[in-house]
């Protein structure tokens, strides 16, 4: 997993156009990652490599009770947000696989939607309210080369990242 000063992390994304079997198979690299350290999102620049795609394993608020999660894939993701009335922050914690360990509270809109493509470039609308609405936004950041600690003011960003045992290089 890449951590916080790696500079994949810190860059947009390069656009997927080769829908071949090596996009088959990152994809279920990611997975795999993302299943390996207990995420309920991944990014693919979090394992290092430069393209715009992530997945989700994760609750929606409305699939909380049924206990069922919705498990998929995005390439080339576009987040949508709701604007004026519709749109409602959720303070809530938040954390990282890149930055391990640690959390902080950060408000992000309640609902979210991603639309984009699968592995076969079929296209993918994903609406997602509570922590998928979260994951939507947090990966869709990471693709644009934001971490959430970015979110934060620098004086707690910094101590996360401390408490993280994470240094800029020298």
């Amino acid at each position: 997993m890449t951590r916080y000063f790696t500079p994949v992390l810190h860059r947009p994304c390069t656009p997927v156009t080769a829908f071949d079997d090596d996009l088959v198979q990152l994809v279920a690299d990611m997975f795999a990652s993302m299943d390996a350290a207990d995420g309920v999102g991944l990014a693919a620049n979090q394992i290092g490599v430069d393209a715009r795609v992530f997945v989700v394993d994760c609750p929606d608020a409305e699939s909380e009770t049924t206990g069922e999660n919705v498990v998929a894939h995005v390439v080339n993701p576009v987040l949508h947000l709701p604007t004026g009335r519709k749109r409602r922050l959720d303070l809530d914690g938040e954390g990282c696989l890149s930055v391990p360990g640690e959390y902080a509270d950060l408000a992000r809109p309640d609902t979210a939607e991603v639309r984009g493509v699968d592995v076969h470039g079929r296209p993918v609308r994903i609406v997602g309210t509570g922590l998928l609405a979260r994951c939507l936004q947090h990966e869709s950041d990471h693709l644009d080369g934001v971490v959430y600690v970015d979110r934060l003011p620098a004086d707690e960003r910094a101590e996360i990242l401390e408490a993280a045992g994470l240094r800029a290089p020298a």
